[in-house]
């Protein structure tokens, strides 16, 4: 017994440490310096919360502007399903899903140009991507100027606002937060 008697007490002692403490420090320096992320980057109008802005949500109206599609299971940016449809590029039915949102977006958006950007046929490994290259973004501003009666420059200066540049301006591509320039655009006028 003697023997088991340092181990048993080590044990607790690292339980105690890993399983409490730890725990403890790592959230409360989280809230302190990073309180906004550690409690889910929410959006919030009004007192009421919209979402996060670090999770797409499923913006389908020609008034809105579309993010990548989602293959989460059950429902479109589902959090609590996150992945990818698992079709590899070799897949028949991965052709035929991509062809058929090409030619869904390009029947809704007649205006805009015969090559539809990659990002907005194609899903994210995650499934929850809440932001799109401008170029893809500028791709629909005709669609979404003519639902919501709304020149293309206004569009356009909307969309130049909400781009968020890489910080350094090295590292990284700009990027246009969906959920955000969606909330920016019902608060110019609602479709």
């Amino acid at each position: 017994m003697a023997i088991l008697r340092p181990a048993i007490l080590l044990f607790i002692l690292l339980a105690l440490i890993t399983g409490g403490l730890y725990p403890l420090v790592t959230t409360a320096l989280g809230q302190w310096w990073f309180a906004d992320q550690a409690n889910g980057s929410l959006i919030r109008q009004q007192g009421e919360i919209r979402g996060s802005r670090l999770i797409g949500q499923n913006f389908t109206g020609a008034g809105y502007f579309h993010g990548r599609p989602s293959a989460t299971a059950e429902s479109p940016y589902n959090p609590l399903a996150s992945g990818g449809s698992n079709l590899a590029g070799s897949n028949p039915e991965l052709d035929r899903v991509v062809r058929a949102r090409v030619e869904a977006l390009r029947a809704a958006n007649p205006q805009a140009s015969r090559s539809v950007p990659v990002e907005l046929v194609t899903t994210s490994a995650s499934g929850l991507d809440y932001s799109l290259a401008p170029d893809a973004v500028i791709w629909q501003i005709p669609r979404v100027a003519q639902a919501r009666q709304l020149t293309t420059s206004q569009l356009s200066q909307l969309v130049a606002e909400h781009t968020q540049k890489p910080p350094t301006g090295v590292f990284g591509m700009p990027i246009v937060n969906i959920v955000e320039l969606n909330l920016a655009l019902d608060a110019l006028r609602k479709p």
